[in-house]
């Protein structure tokens, strides 16, 4: 079990690093030789089992020298079952390197995460053919080509229901009619004979099973005999028992009892057709599972006018670099993301932004691509291309939530991996009862009642249950404008008790303006104008942009600055004209020792009105009181309200003083208000208001929001936001307010309820239908399942699990943002891929 490898680091820059890597990793029990080499930054060592590189590679990370970690995603062919997930899932987890594996089977793919320089794509395909499922590495347009692959599977399957249905249907009529269409036994006996009927019968059965059902045959026998039953594993020895018996009653009858001589020919053909007719059905409906990611990929344009030599060029998007000038005319879609460098015109974002006001476009705009433009003529500087833009991004996060593994679908894995084995089992003991206890003909009731049991057990429906809904789910929010980043946030979120806004930006505009200046005694305002706001010029803050419009607005000349400080959570501090300038808060006049005399009334009075209030001192005296209002945004109340509506609490973090907090909680419905809060504190902030143990999000859009974002339990970005606020979220919104928030946890409960509703259908179907199917009710009322209706109710269990899926394709947005405009156009600023 002894192997060596070697790991890629990240971080390592001097000789000191080596060493302190080198002894964490050698302290490790059963890791030994190991080689740390700075120049290539790796480290390679012999571990005594595999998954001890695991270990070191968590060791790493524990150090600050994270092992590089890739990602890749598998097309995986012939799972057809919850079992056949397992499977995958274990054959992959069994490479030495791989961290993590994700396998869909609603999607067909397995994403898999490795150690760099442990394992490579090449044996992960490896490992998954090697356990019986054919791999590929997925190509990037692979979800183009999804639909179009999925009907034309569905189509090929059409054709051999069509084929097995037309070869059943004879068999059918000449066991099953002589059963219930009085006179036709006795027809047939004297005109074909009832030998020459079983002949038939063998002969369109066999047609049947080794023609349209041998791939049943070709996947299932091998799966049984590695010890890995599968669905395919169920059927095969269903239909395989059934047919092996009615060929023994057929051409071997003295070695049957008269009593219990007959033909199942037309159980293993039906059998057969119904499967088959279930699986048609099956990848009819994954075929519009991914919908959404059509839709999406629909807008990305697949041609750009370029300028070349200053003539416009038509290329390929592939062709497209970062600098190139791109052309755009009227009405059309615009290729990738840019900067307007000349031309004017309306552009239509309400694909990206769910604005549905066309947003004014002029030279220094920003545009995104695939985005439609108005009637004017536009050129500009593509700033991203390929997987770099905004919409490419938005596809991949759509994909990577697809593709995600709730914690809900843990515990169906590990069921579903037993379940097949388990199934055959209580078929095997179904067969023994019925031979030992059954009445006569025994054989045959047990033959009935254990092929019942292996048909009717199939579990499809588990595997699709939980895969399907999040599929269909995360693609609807996606069209709503929401889009979860990390998978396990659409599970989380419906559990969430409390919901923590943060104000500026997020409640508010997020722009505010200047609405009083209260001066003390002595002081000009033009004065104090001047000095404020060039000290204001060099912070980033909105309030600070606020005072510096409001000085240009009044044609006051600013000051020159020296020596500018930025007090965090207090204030900013420079020299300005001479004087000593500082502005800020209340909490940084009390830290300098600075009195407000007879302005702090004014203070309280501006906070109680919802201003944010700001003193200004010059040379150690107090010079004025600034109040700052930033206006609601037009959506927060009626969001708010939403929220309450769907049972949740709102709170409100912000650095304001708690009179200002309280104005605009009272304005906007919120419940309770954490005032005075640093920019370090959110944390803190978070912790308390989870109270005893109640699940919180968090919904923010600055910088200083990050660390709250990753640390609640859902951290939600608005998408107008910073790329670090989206970076450390797990819902991004496409929208600048809160009518996103309310989708989100809308699109969560019914996506969550849904997957409850299929798990309790597959599960509870199981559950109900295995004793029916071994026989229970034959004691009592004489009843015994055939297995043509066990086929047929397995095949509409999984059809149900998919269809009921589908449903929330139809989930309406309880708040629609295409429906009232919202006073932003700006498009989610995500972050380059790497």
């Amino acid at each position: 079990m002894t192997q060596h490898a070697t790991l890629s680091i990240e971080g390592m820059s001097c000789a000191s690093c080596v060493g302190r890597v080198d002894r964490a990793l050698a302290a490790i029990d059963g890791v030994s030789d190991v080689s740390v080499n700075l120049a290539n930054e790796t480290a390679r060592l012999t571990v005594d089992r595999p998954e001890q590189l695991i270990g070191a590679a968590d060791k790493l990370d524990e150090l600050g020298y994270p092992a590089r970690r890739a990602s890749v995603t598998l097309n995986v062919k012939s799972m057809s079952c919850a079992s056949c997930v397992g499977r995958v899932d274990m054959a992959l987890a069994a490479v030495p390197g791989v961290t993590d594996v994700n396998v869909n089977l609603a999607s067909e793919t397995a994403r898999v995460t490795y150690l760099e320089g442990v394992t490579d794509p090449a044996a992960l395909v490896a490992a998954a053919t090697k356990a019986g499922y054919p791999a590929e590495i997925a190509e990037a347009s692979a979800t183009q080509d999804r639909a179009a692959q999925k009907e034309e599977e569905a189509r090929g399957l059409a054709r051999r229901v069509i084929l097995a249905a037309v070869l059943a249907l004879p068999v059918f009529i000449l066991e099953m009619g002589s059963h219930v269409i009085p006179g036709m036994h006795a027809l047939i006996g004297h005109t074909i004979g009832h030998q020459t009927s079983w002949l038939i019968q063998f002969v369109l059965t066999s047609v049947v099973l080794f023609g349209p059902g041998l791939q049943f045959f070709l996947k299932g026998i091998p799966a049984l005999l590695k010890g890995t039953p599968d669905m395919n594993s169920l059927v095969a020895v269903g239909t395989g028992a059934a047919y092996a018996y009615s060929v023994i009653a057929t051409f071997l009858p003295d070695l049957l009892p008269d009593e219990v001589r007959a033909v199942y020919f037309e159980a293993a053909a039906v059998i057969v057709v119904l499967i088959l007719m279930g699986r048609f059905l099956e990848a009819r409906a994954k075929g519009r599972t991914g919908a959404a990611i059509q839709k999406l990929l629909g807008l990305q344009a697949r041609t750009a006018r370029v300028l070349r030599d200053g003539e416009p060029v038509e290329v390929a998007i592939d062709e497209l670099h970062t600098g190139d000038i791109v052309v755009v005319r009227p009405g059309e879609r615009i290729a990738v993301d840019g900067e307007v460098t000349e031309g004017t015109s309306h552009v239509d974002e309400s694909m990206i932004t769910g604005e549905p006001v066309p947003a004014e476009k002029t030279p220094g705009d920003a545009v995104t691509g695939g985005t439609v433009n108005g009637t004017g003529a536009l050129r500009f500087r593509a700033t991203r291309v390929g997987a770099d833009t905004t919409l490419a991004q938005i596809i991949r996060m759509v994909e990577e939530a697809q593709g995600a593994k709730l914690p809900i679908q843990g515990l169906v894995d590990r069921i579903t991996l037993w379940f097949v084995p388990a199934v055959m089992a209580v078929a095997a003991l179904t067969v023994l009862v019925w031979l030992i206890f059954g009445p006569s003909p025994a054989l045959t009731l047990a033959l009935v009642a254990g092929v019942s049991v292996l048909i009717i057990a199939c579990p499809c429906a588990m595997g699709l249950a939980t895969p399907t809904s999040i599929m269909v789910g995360t693609g609807r929010a996606a069209e709503m404008g929401v889009l979860f980043r990390k998978g396990d946030a659409l599970q989380q979120l419906s559990s969430v008790g409390v919901v923590a806004l943060d104000k500026t930006g997020t409640i508010t505009e997020g722009h505010p303006e200047l609405t009083d200046l209260i001066l003390a005694d002595g002081f000009d305002r033009a004065d104090v104008l001047a000095l404020v706001a060039a000290v204001e010029e060099n912070s980033e803050h909105p309030i600070a942009a606020a005072i510096v419009r409001a000085a240009r607005s009044e044609g006051v000349a600013l000051a020159d600055i020296a020596d500018f400080t930025s007090i965090t959570g207090y204030g900013v501090r420079a020299l300005a004209g001479g004087a000593d300038v500082l502005v800020g808060a209340d909490r940084l006049m009390q830290r300098e020792g600075i009195d407000p005399g007879a302005l702090a009334e004014a203070e309280a009075d501006l906070a109680r009105r919802g201003r944010t209030a700001l003193f200004a001192a010059i040379d150690g005296r107090i010079a004025a009181v600034i109040g700052v209002s930033d206006p609601v945004k037009p959506a927060s109340r009626a969001a708010i309200a939403a929220l309450h509506a769907q049972g949740l609490k709102v709170a409100m973090i912000t650095g304001d003083k708690r009179e200002t907090a309280e104005a605009i909680a009272a304005e906007t419905g919120i419940d309770q208000v954490v005032a005075g809060v640093l920019p370090d504190g959110k944390v803190a902030a978070l912790d308390t208001l989870r109270g005893s143990g109640q699940k919180i999000a968090f919904v923010g859009d600055g910088i200083n929001d990050a660390p709250a974002l990753a640390h609640a339990d859902v951290g939600i970005a608005i998408g107008t936001g910073t790329d670090v606020a989206i970076e450390s979220a797990d819902v991004v919104l496409m929208s600048g307010d809160l009518r996103g928030v309310v989708n989100a946890f809308e699109v969560s409960r019914r996506t969550m309820s849904n997957i409850r509703q299929n798990l309790f259908w597959a599960f509870g179907y199981n559950v109900a239908l295995i004793p029916v199917a071994a026989g229970v009710f034959y004691p009592l009322f004489g009843l015994l399942l055939s297995p043509v209706l066990a086929a047929g109710a397995m095949a509409l269990s999984s059809v149900f699990v998919l269809t009921n899926a589908l449903r929330l394709r139809r989930v309406e947005a309880p708040m629609d943002e295409s429906k009232a405009p919202v006073p932003q156009s700006a498009v989610p600023q995500l972050k380059p891929a790497e």
